[in-house]
């Protein structure tokens, strides 16, 4: 029977359907930690950009880590369709949730160039201020802004181009792309391709990358004579760590869990935890684990009470 290609308007999301319970419980939940990702990531931005002492290339890219945590959620159009009723999405409102879903993935390429910093600033700590330079700086944010918009709007693209033959029904709450994928009729191999370089790009080998710049970092470290410096290089590093394993352990479980043909509920609970959970915690870690930014804040928030 040979399938007919329809023009596709709109989508249905499967959601949690049948679980109501379930949405009314994460609708809070997820508006609170939502919340706290915002004034979080915006407070890292304000104190990065108000307090001098913070003009560092590490500082630099975690404003950048933040600003990507604010701009390429899709947590607000989900807390929409959990309230929702008729859990329908448009066509265009679709590309861009799984554009600002895909667009998550420079922060892995922020997160190597985080652990190349980190890498000079303790095993070249001479050569540091001229290796890292403001305009280095620049370039290598710039790249990973531009790799991870141009990847997620290609994939997108070549995704929402497919051929959907009457089927709309996105067994996710979210139009995640392999969900979407799954309703097409015609040839996903390119489709396939982009994906799965797209993927290697953006997770594989940056995790090498980190791997190996914190190995050296080790290194380096069992090498210092004091204690009080091995202590000093590891509070340097803990926070940028922290928010490594916990992004990647999220993104391993999540990609694990979906070896399952049809989307379950343990699937779409990862993507919320990958979605909410890691930018939420992000400023959280660097308050607790870096006493620069802490101070930085207090400084910050005290100027501005003495002025009122």
């Amino acid at each position: 029977m040979e399938l007919v290609k329809t023009e596709v308007s709109d989508f249905f999301l499967k959601g949690f359907l049948g679980y109501p319970a379930l949405e009314h419980l994460l609708f809070p939940l997820c508006s609170a930690m939502y919340l706290v990702t915002l004034l979080g990531n915006t407070a890292i931005v304000a104190v990065s950009v108000l307090d001098v002492h913070l003009y560092m290339p590490m500082y630099f890219f975690l404003g950048n880590l933040s600003i990507l945590f604010i701009c390429s959620t899709f947590v607000p159009l989900m807390l929409v369709h959990l309230l929702s009723a008729q859990k329908t999405i448009s066509f265009l409102g679709c590309a861009m949730q799984m554009c600002l879903s895909l667009s998550t993935g420079s922060e892995c390429l922020l997160l190597a160039i985080m652990a190349y910093d980190r890498y000079l600033a303790i095993c070249r700590p001479l050569r540091y201020p001229v290796l890292m330079s403001h305009r280095l700086c620049l370039l290598l944010a710039g790249a990973a802004w531009v790799l991870c918009f141009f990847k997620s709007v290609t994939e997108t693209v070549i995704t929402m181009r497919l051929p959907f033959c009457g089927h709309r029904v996105v067994s996710h709450f979210t139009c995640e792309i392999l969900a979407v994928r799954k309703l097409a009729c015609g040839d996903t191999s390119v489709n396939e391709v982009f994906l799965w370089v797209g993927a290697i790009l953006l997770l594989p080998v940056p995790l090498a990358f980190i791997c190996l710049s914190y190995m050296l970092i080790l290194a380096t470290i069992l090498r210092v004579s004091s204690t009080a410096g091995r202590h000093k290089a590891f509070s340097t590093c803990s926070a940028h760590l922290a928010v490594v394993l916990l992004f990647y352990g999220t993104v391993i479980f999540m990609y694990m869990k979906r070896r399952s043909k049809e989307a379950r509920i343990s699937d779409e609970a990862s993507t919320v935890l990958y979605a909410v959970v890691t930018p939420m915690l992000n400023p959280v870690i660097y308050s607790l684990r870096n006493k620069e930014v802490t101070e930085a804040t207090r400084k910050v928030w005290g100027r501005r009470w003495t002025s009122r």
